[in-house]
């Protein structure tokens, strides 16, 4: 636990001592804020919820979390500091274990940064708490899965274009799973909707916690980090 701690550390200060961090959660703030607050307004005081930010934020994650994960391992190869960092008493799990904690922790963040929009609903009425409460539940869920896509795209290259562009290609192809078949039915249309991120994160942000959602997001977690990890290991030899 002290070398995941370690790592952790170590990523969050590199995170808040980069302009690039800065940039991006700033871009997604006015992105979505932006369009939260445009088409709450211009539609004349609609019914108080949080729907259109739960709505647009997981196409904006599939940008998001690659771009805050694709030097985590990428930067590292290029400028020869992982192999210094395997030396370190610390095991190739730990590093990725520890390197993807940071990157979930500057997404709870950025998302709090946007509580401000459903207290400021608050005060206008009744807000639901209900599906608040799920929304910010599966941004967590999402956002932690796509950073793992982004960890595991960034331990295959030096470059960190070609990661942040095919971690959102990957992010963003989970995302469009359950509209490639939208149209259909029978057993192809519902594997495809199983494999969608966005269909698990809108049955949480309705307020419906469901196991088989949870079991997703931490199976793509899991898969992804151990591809990662595998990664470093074939360093080793």
């Amino acid at each position: 636990m002290g070398a995941v701690l370690f790592i952790l550390k170590r990523e969050l200060a590199n995170y808040f001592h980069s302009l690039t961090a800065y940039i991006v959660v700033i871009l997604f703030l006015l992105i979505t804020g932006g369009m939260f607050w445009l088409e709450f307004f211009q539609g004349g005081f609609p019914e108080l919820s949080m729907r259109r930010l739960f709505g647009d934020a997981p196409l904006f994650l599939a940008f998001f979390a690659p771009a805050i994960t694709m030097g985590l391992l990428a930067e590292e190869k290029r400028s020869g500091t992982l192999e210094l960092l395997m030396t370190m008493p610390v095991s190739d799990t730990q590093i990725v274990v520890g390197k993807f904690l940071a990157a979930v922790v500057l997404l709870l963040v950025t998302f709090a940064f946007t509580t401000p929009y459903a207290l400021s609903l608050s005060t206008m009425g009744n807000l639901d708490w209900g599906p608040v409460i799920g929304g910010y539940a599966g941004l967590t869920l999402l956002g932690s899965a796509y950073a793992a896509v982004g960890i595991m795209v960034s331990s295959w290259t030096k470059d960190q274009i070609v990661s942040v562009l095919l971690g959102f290609f990957l992010c963003f192809l989970l995302f469009l799973f359950d509209r490639l078949f939208a149209n259909s039915s029978g057993a192809l249309a519902t594997t495809f909707e199983y494999l969608s991120s966005n269909f698990h994160f809108q049955n949480i942000a309705r307020g419906v916690l469901e196991v088989g959602d949870i079991v997703y997001y931490l199976s793509v977690i899991v898969i992804c980090l151990t591809a990662a990890r595998a990664t470093l290991a074939a360093r080793r030899w």
